[in-house]
């Protein structure tokens, strides 16, 4: 199953940088042209020069965003602004962070994985993919031969062997690095370079399979890679840096994305009440005042049945639960799993938006008549401020659910799954080449 192996990381040196938290960032695919160029004046080091340099009007195939990575990469190794590890390891990563008020810690640990094709079984997509991103991250990997952010994995281990293994081997030891990024996340990061420990950690990871999270992109692109490698007779190119969390973790979260509505024609909204009382029992609930309170109410009924959200102009949250679970599946697209039709996400957009509203697959992608947002107070205030129409809220896709869907073989509907917190990029970097056996 899956194949895990320690490896030579490159990281930042904190005798030459005082605050590294200057010189991370978020993942590269989250990052607009606002945040890039904040990055880029935060710190002459900052990583967002490898990962996600400025593109200039004058590049050209001897001087891009690509080559220039090169170049910065290799001139802090000269100078020691990165340093290598001594010998392979795997790196234990800790994220503290805040959700709903509540503190929680999500433990993981990363490492190098075997790429290899989905078909194969070991390693399972939850999510389609795009070929222009691929191309980017492709052109950078074969420029730089390095992986500069890691793909975020999950594997199951109820008895938490691995974790319990990692957790020992850090207690009582201070981390290696600890940074306290811009959110207020706190991460931490402690070097395992005992052989014993990593023997257990890739032993204990040899039956199991890793479902991608987050990273997909870069996972295709470093299979790709991987191969291009192979073709010129050059082995030991087919691991990619990930991190891997166990799904029994008390800190895996997934929030919700809401879907708010507008610029609908002639939408009424009483009449579309009564159009959703072919499929849901809708229950007015109170005013946006007790959104808190709705929430919560929402997430016990999501315990047992299929709930929604709904917040209209007349300023009335109510509750909408699915009468006919069956007689929902059946209008459900043929082609699709019975993992993916028990998903919320695709009740709504595929029965509500699409079939009731007229928002097809291709509008809810280009977005077109609504918006996506995490935050569900966010999206009352725009139905309030007369800018949208009607929002819909949303419980958390289950992690059992992703896995569920990732084995049927099938991808989730857009939007359904937003892991927090994002990992951090800069944190370590493996250097392609020096992993080569």
């Amino acid at each position: 199953m899956a194949n895990i192996v320690p490896f030579i990381g490159l990281r930042f040196n904190n005798q030459k940088i005082n605050n590294l938290a200057a010189v991370m960032t978020p993942p590269y695919d989250i990052i607009d042209e606002a945040a890039q160029a904040r990055y880029y004046a935060e710190h002459p080091a900052n990583v967002i020069r490898l990962e996600l340099g400025l593109v200039f009007p004058g590049d050209d195939e001897n001087n891009n965003r690509y080559t220039r990575a090169r170049k910065y990469m290799q001139r802090w190794i000269d100078e020691e602004i990165l340093v290598y590890e001594n010998k392979p390891a795997i790196y234990f990563y800790q994220q503290e962070f805040n959700v709903q008020g509540n503190t929680m810690i999500r433990n993981g640990f990363i490492c190098g994985l075997k790429v290899e094709d989905y078909r194969e079984g070991n390693v399972l997509p939850h999510e389609e993919t795009l070929s222009k991103p691929k191309e980017d991250r492709l052109n950078l990997m074969r420029t730089t031969r390095a992986n500069f952010s890691s793909i975020f994995g999950l594997y199951s281990d109820r008895e938490k062997v691995i974790d319990n293994a990692l957790l020992k081997a850090v207690e009582g030891v201070a981390p290696d690095t600890e940074i306290y990024d811009e959110a207020g996340e706190i991460h931490r990061l402690w070097v395992i370079k005992d052989e014993e420990i990593i023997r257990t950690v890739v032993e204990a990871m040899k039956d199991k399979q890793v479902f991608i999270a987050d990273g997909h992109h870069r996972y295709e692109t470093a299979l790709e890679y991987a191969q291009e490698m192979k073709a010129q007779g050059l082995d030991g190119y087919d691991y990619v840096m990930i991190t891997l969390v166990n799904l029994f973790d008390q800190g895996l979260v997934i929030l919700p994305t809401h879907r708010v509505v507008g610029k609908l024609k002639d939408f009424d909204l009483e009449a579309f009440r009564v159009k959703l009382g072919s499929f849901f029992v809708v229950r007015p609930y109170g005013p946006a005042e007790k959104l808190s309170d709705f929430l919560k109410a929402m997430e016990e009924q999501g315990q047992a049945q299929h709930v929604f959200g709904m917040y209209g102009q007349n300023r009335v949250l109510y509750i909408l639960s699915l009468k006919d679970e069956t007689m929902a599946k059946d209008l459900l697209p043929e082609d699709k799993s019975d993992a993916w039709k028990q998903l919320d996400v695709a009740i709504l957009d595929n029965l509500v938006l699409d079939r009731m509203l007229g928002i097809g697959a291709a509008q809810r992608k280009n977005q077109d008549n609504l918006v996506y947002t995490k935050d569900a107070r966010w999206a009352v205030e725009q139905v309030e401020g007369g800018n949208y129409q009607v929002a819909f809220l949303l419980n958390p896709t289950r992690v059992s659910e992703v896995v569920d869907v990732a084995q049927a073989r099938d991808k989730m509907p857009q939007k359904a799954t937003y892991f927090y917190p994002k990992l951090l990029t800069g944190l370590v970097i493996n250097p392609l080449e020096k992993n080569v056996p």
